[in-house]
């Protein structure tokens, strides 16, 4: 399934498989050897916040947003085009 910019555009993941994404925030900082702390750090959320949207319970398109900056991906990296 495609994913269209103007969804990207939307504050909400509803439509988005909250445990992949989560699995790729996951798998992509630890690819670049980033601590959920300095994830957090670097994108201006907390550690808990973090941890919730690794484990799927959580988030919208504003923090993945920023995780994409902090980590150098674009968010459809973070959606793994779903």
């Amino acid at each position: 399934m495609t994913t269209s910019l103007k969804r990207l555009d939307q504050n909400s993941l509803d439509s988005f498989d909250l445990s992949l994404v989560g699995s790729r925030v996951r798998s992509i900082r630890q690819s670049v050897g980033y601590s959920i702390e300095d994830l957090a750090e670097t994108c201006g959320l907390t550690s808990a916040e973090i941890v919730a949207i690794e484990e799927g319970l959580e988030g919208d398109m504003g923090q993945l947003r920023r995780i994409a900056q902090a980590l150098q991906v674009s968010v459809a990296d973070l959606t793994d085009g779903q």
